[in-house]
């Protein structure tokens, strides 16, 4: 693979193996393990003396190529597939802490993630501080001699904060702490955190990088001596991989990742558009727009907008709600990143089990709103979302 390859080929071609069968589309290596020619093979296997696959719980070549597919888009010098974008979260954090250690974590986290870091962890010794990672001074308040881990997504679940990465990474890296990214809102297409000065991307694979509703998946990018120290033995006695199966499915979507987001994209700027002109919606959010509250944070770091718009509407739960059920085009589903427009209610679902006043903290009200903009006609998207607004009430 050519290191001149722009992301489009990159995505297409970038770590394909082929057998001696010459197929076109990756194979699918159904396998849990691999033979070996002698007994001696065997054992220069194990030690690390040749390379090859072991067992499909470390690695598979199905799996090997979304891995290199991921890292050339990414930058990344090495990775590790796992079963769901969660097991990557808490692979990326649990491997390099322990008892006595302390993680600095933004709290405009998803939920599950604001878990990991703030119930699971503690439950081993790990304290963690919450803060609003907007501000860099709240960062650097918040450490301590034994701070390991910041660990932040930008733009945030759902309401689209933006945080300054770099600023973050320096700080990490005058204290000695690895910076971990959750990068799913920007996509590896929009933001490139290795590139800005984190030490650890991850993703939830199910979002974008499959974007068709099909399957679970997850990643973990880093260099590789910090894959090496950290998440090698882990990954390998914890169990967290991908199945062949879903690796081979990813690497079908990833195929066409910047025609689905550049589409996706472009109907979520014009709906945000849409929605800061009707009366019945108090706010929107969206990283596009001029008068996103970080826009000079995002011009510095982010080269397009996101597929997600936040906004609220004026009437609360019960106007959201409507709105909602009135919408003939768009889906009501807590997942994003699809090629179909799916609509969401952050109060009632992805972040029901925070605190009123936790939500309040991070901007989410009764009448907040997260659409995932789908590769739909844009009109079409904008009509449904005018014929669902007449019929909420004023």
């Amino acid at each position: 693979m050519s290191k001149t390859w722009r992301p489009a080929t990159q995505l297409v071609h970038g770590g394909t193996l082929r057998s001696q069968y010459g197929e076109t589309s990756e194979a699918i290596y159904l396998t849990q393990g691999f033979v070996y020619d002698t007994s001696e093979a065997a054992e220069a296997r194990f030690k690390g003396e040749t390379d090859g696959f072991i067992y499909a719980r470390y690695g598979s070549p199905t799996n090997d190529m979304f891995e290199k597919r991921m890292c050339a888009l990414e930058g990344a010098e090495d990775a590790r597939a796992t079963a769901s974008g969660m097991a990557a979260v808490a692979a990326a954090v649990l491997c390099q802490v322990k008892a006595g250690d302390h993680i600095v974590a933004a709290r405009a986290l998803f939920g599950s993630c604001r878990w990991v870091v703030e119930t699971l962890a503690p439950k081993y010794g790990i304290e963690c501080t919450l803060v609003d990672g907007r501000d860099l001074a709240n960062w650097e308040k918040a450490v301590r001699p034994n701070t390991k881990v910041f660990f932040l997504e930008s733009p945030t679940n759902p309401t689209l904060e933006v945080i300054d990465i770099a600023g973050v990474a320096s700080l990490a890296n005058q204290v000695g702490a690895k910076l971990i990214v959750d990068n799913v809102f920007a996509t590896p297409l929009f933001q490139k955190p290795l590139e800005l000065g984190a030490h650890i991307v991850v993703y939830s694979a199910t979002k974008h990088i499959d974007g068709q509703g099909r399957c679970l998946g997850g990643v973990v990018l880093s260099d590789k001596a910090w894959i090496d120290e950290n998440l090698h033995d882990y990954f390998r006695h914890t169990g967290p991989a991908m199945s062949p199966f879903n690796a081979w499915t990813l690497l079908k979507g990833i195929e066409t990742l910047p025609l689905r987001v550049k589409q996706q994209t472009e109907n979520a700027a014009k709906i945000a558009d849409f929605l800061a002109e009707q009366g019945k919606v108090a706010k929107v959010i969206y990283p596009g727009r001029k008068d996103h509250p970080q826009s000079d944070i995002i011009a510095k770091q982010m080269t397009g907008g996101s597929t997600l718009v936040c906004f609220e509407l004026k009437g609360g739960k019960e106007a959201a709600f409507a709105l909602q059920n009135a919408l003939e085009i768009i889906k009501i589903s807590n997942n994003l990143g699809d090629s179909k427009s799916l609509i969401t209610h952050p109060a009632t679902t992805t972040h029901k089990n925070l605190t009123e006043e936790a939500r309040a903290e991070l901007g989410i009200s009764p009448g907040t709103v997260r659409l995932s903009a789908g590769i739909e006609d844009t009109d079409d998207l904008i009509e449904d979302f005018a014929q669902a607004l007449s019929k909420v009430s004023a």
